[in-house]
């Protein structure tokens, strides 16, 4: 029986309070982390025991490596961000390989059904509803499915719309706190290698697209590419700044658009004030479901889908690891695949891998072979154009042995001897 909210905010002791031993607890991601409940709760350890945490992507600071922490919650994570990556690869955390459009069936008909979800929402409007700001992704099926919701209130969330509206008798304790939002910018990030990719990548976008991108220095600086195309949309599991100047300049339209025509269409952003001050009771932004949004029958419908999306390495076959280096786990599959094969089965759709050569140490990520344990996200039949700073190669229709020559041609010229070496022993010819 769902819970009702009292008629005044409460401590965040009072709160918690509601949060008893044994429980599967949700955590609201990405820009919405509502840090002062997880914090607090985290203090908790030694009182409460055998908490599971479930989660996507976490921003901010979370306090969790500490002994009592690690005895008394599991970390069951969705997908890995930065801020707990030590703890998902230690004995008390772990990840779960899942699409990122499946997960809010994991919470409503699988096997992570929620007791308690903790969420950060916008100030109840003068009808009571708040909304779940700048992440609604599987956030909004852990609120509708849960037997509690613990919402922190704050007034520095912007007023987000689309599917997460959520009136306040949804929830079962309220706490007040103005908090500001993390700021991600990778603008600063944006390298000359970057910038070669983006230009190869921009390339590939006609006018009329419809793009999905990620967060990172080459969505932004495909980005800055695109400001003289025409007609542009944009239905994407997450926005950040770079999309900004682009809707002010006329290019993004999304009137060529199928599914919510004339919309900017998202799950979850995540950025600067920049852009948190652009969804803000924004009518242009619908920021909804990411069952919906990713589900590859919606994403297929739109004209020309433009899917970019990045890697940890690449092997000669097109086997593509992005969420873990060899069997320690660095993020997640996410959205990848959902977009990538949506793009795929869109009229004049390009799924795209976009990728450095090397990685900072200078290691070559086109490979032979993939490390030992590292996971396969978007597999060699669904690969098609991947990028580097060196060309762009369309494996789609290749053979194992074309695919492995189109790569080396694409990768760093220092590790092309030894690719081609690998090449000869493996097919026997030059």
């Amino acid at each position: 029986m769902q819970e009702v909210i009292n008629s005044s905010y409460q401590t965040v002791d009072s709160a918690l309070s509601l949060i008893k031993s044994g429980d599967r607890v949700f955590v609201h991601g990405s820009a919405a982390t509502p840090l002062e409940l997880v914090n607090s709760l985290l203090d908790r350890a030694g009182e409460l025991h055998d908490i599971e945490l479930v989660s996507i992507s976490t921003y901010g600071d979370i306090n969790w490596n500490r002994p009592e922490v690690l005895k008394s919650f599991y970390l069951n994570s969705l997908f890995v961000s930065a801020n707990v990556r030590g703890w998902a690869n230690t004995s008390s955390g772990d990840y779960v390989p899942v699409f990122l459009s499946e997960i809010p069936r994991l919470f409503e008909k699988g096997p992570l059904p929620i007791d308690v979800a903790l969420v950060q929402v916008s100030p109840p409007d003068q009808h009571g509803y708040c909304t779940l700001g700048t992440s609604v992704d599987a956030a909004l099926s852990a609120v509708r499915s849960a037997k509690k919701v613990i919402a922190q209130v704050n007034p520095l969330m912007p007023r987000v719309l689309g599917d997460g509206v959520i009136h306040h008798s949804r929830f079962s304790a309220m706490v007040w706190k103005a908090a500001p939002l993390p700021e991600i910018s990778y603008t600063e990030k944006i390298d000359s290698v970057t910038r070669e990719i983006s230009k190869y990548v921009a390339g590939l976008i006609e006018d009329g697209s419809t793009l999905q991108l990620g967060i990172g220095g080459i969505p932004d600086a495909v980005l800055e590419q695109l400001v003289h195309h025409k007609g542009l949309g944009l239905h994407t599991e997450m926005f950040s700044d770079g999309v900004v100047p682009l809707v002010e300049k006329g290019v993004i339209t999304n009137e060529h658009k199928e599914i919510r025509k004339g919309k900017i269409v998202s799950s979850f952003i995540l950025g600067t004030s920049k852009v948190y001050d652009f969804v803000d009771n924004n009518p242009y932004v619908s920021c909804m479901d990411v069952a919906f949004v990713n589900d590859s029958d919606v994403i297929r419908r739109n004209p020309k889908v433009v899917a970019i999306n990045s890697a940890i390495e690449i092997d000669f076959t097109g086997q593509v690891c992005a969420d873990s280096i060899g069997t320690y786990q660095y993020s997640g599959i996410g959205g990848q695949m959902d977009f990538m094969r949506g793009a795929a089965l869109s009229e004049g759709g390009k799924p795209i891998i976009a990728l450095p050569s090397t990685t900072k140490k200078g290691i070559s990520r086109i490979v032979p072979c993939l490390k030992e344990g590292a996971g396969v996200v978007t597999t060699r039949g669904h690969v098609h154009y991947v990028v580097t700073e060196y060309g762009v190669v369309n494996l789609y229709g290749k053979n194992m042995e074309q695919r492995a020559k189109l790569l080396i041609s694409i990768a760093h010229p220092d590790h092309r001897e030894s690719l081609e070496k690998a090449y000869f022993e493996r097919f026997g010819k030059l």
